[in-house]
């Protein structure tokens, strides 16, 4: 029998690996950052849920101080709930250098950064180490490509290495067993169309719903910034049961911020296939669909995540129209992300202000490596 079309399925009959991998997120496209920060959560949460800590390190290069990013709102919300399981060291100035205007600084920076990740790899505390923008870093030529690459070759077995950042130098691409590129998309032709507030996340490499998770505790921690509510409404489609990849990060969210983070999951725990499609699927998409378009139009969620949304309606268990017009309603300050791989591109990806495709280059999964909880499920 051919079976055509998108599943989703569940990570709770799959086996555990033991041994970490190396993950680049790459590419010109947004979410690399994110979807390191999604990481993050979902390890965290893992650790809450077997009572063993996860701890990480975040070393983010060419982020010095006096100037904001979008991840440091995440982070503070992060480092709130679970002060003891983050540590984070920026290093660099704060604005954009090419190789021409390279300084002393720059350099000794770049060192200083590198320092700390040696130590921080030798020491096996760590159970994730995100080396976020270190390939501008070696782009730029601040730091040996060698040294790197060595170090990260004789890292801790069990250690979890996530980098960021564009132009991924050939010879980290050649040890690392996740590659997924961050494309960024563009529509010219509805540029009139385009409505600020919404997202979209798709392909089929890894980091879509990680990436939304990431923006999920930056407007968390934008709204702690600010002492004002900014209320999140995660709604999840194809994802009925449990076993999924987001549910230690979820619940993670919720335990530290439970009246800011609410959470709707909806069809059933299996794969659905075009043209086998049940109509108990229908009923779920829909009642997914409801819930969502209700928390749109009443304005209470400054953020709503639709993960899952394109290959529902991909696979037509949803009408694109309504999702459209409930798209150009939307309250203005009301942000929208939407996430998941399809065959045909919906209408209302013409209205996304950010269109990031995640190309998947290379998947330790593919090479028959198993999955590992709080990191890939």
């Amino acid at each position: 029998m051919t079976r055509t079309g998108i599943g989703i399925r569940t990570a709770a009959v799959r086996s555990e690996r033991l041994v970490g991998q190396i993950h680049v997120y790459d590419g010109a496209g947004k979410g690399k950052s994110q979807a390191a920060l999604g990481v993050v959560l979902r390890s965290i949460g893992l650790g809450i849920n077997t009572g063993f800590d996860t701890r990480v390190l975040l070393l983010r290069f060419l982020k010095g101080p006096g100037r904001d990013y979008d991840e440091d709102a995440a982070i503070e919300a992060l480092r709130r709930g679970f002060p003891h399981l983050i540590d984070q060291v920026r290093t660099g100035r704060a604005e954009f250098f090419g190789k021409d205007e390279i300084t002393r600084f720059d350099k000794a920076e770049a060192q200083r950064g590198w320092d700390i990740a040696k130590g921080a790899i030798a020491s096996e505390l760590y159970s994730v180490i995100v080396l976020d923008e270190i390939n501008p870093v070696l782009d730029l030529g601040l730091l040996p490509i060698e040294e790197i690459v060595n170090a990260l070759k004789h890292k801790p077995e069990h250690l979890e290495v996530i980098i960021t950042g564009r132009g991924t130098p050939q010879a980290l691409l050649d040890i690392a067993d996740l590659h997924s590129e961050m494309k960024s998309h563009h529509h010219p032709l509805a540029a009139e169309k385009k409505i600020e507030g919404i997202e979209i996340y798709a392909g089929a490499g890894k980091g879509k719903s990680t990436s939304a998770l990431g923006k999920a505790l930056q407007a968390i921690g934008r709204g702690i910034s600010t002492d004002k509510s900014h209320r999140v409404l995660i709604v999840q489609w194809l994802k009925g049961g449990i076993g999924y990849t987001e549910d230690a990060a979820i619940a993670a969210l919720q335990q530290i911020y439970p009246d800011l983070v609410d959470h709707q999951r909806c069809g059933r725990d299996a794969i659905v296939w075009r043209g086998q499609q049940q109509e108990l699927d229908y009923v779920e998409a829909e009642r997914g669909w409801e819930i969502a378009t209700s928390a749109i139009a009443s304005g209470l969620y400054k953020t709503i995540i639709l993960d899952e949304l394109n290959p529902t309606v991909d696979l037509e268990l949803l009408d694109e129209k309504p999702i459209i017009d409930a798209l150009l309603r939307k309250p203005k300050d009301t942000q929208i992300i939407i996430t998941g791989r399809c065959l045909n591109q919906p209408a209302y990806f013409d209205l996304a202000s950010i269109h990031s495709e995640m190309v998947c280059h290379k998947h330790y999964a593919d090479r028959g490596v198993d999955l590992k909880r709080g990191v890939d499920f």
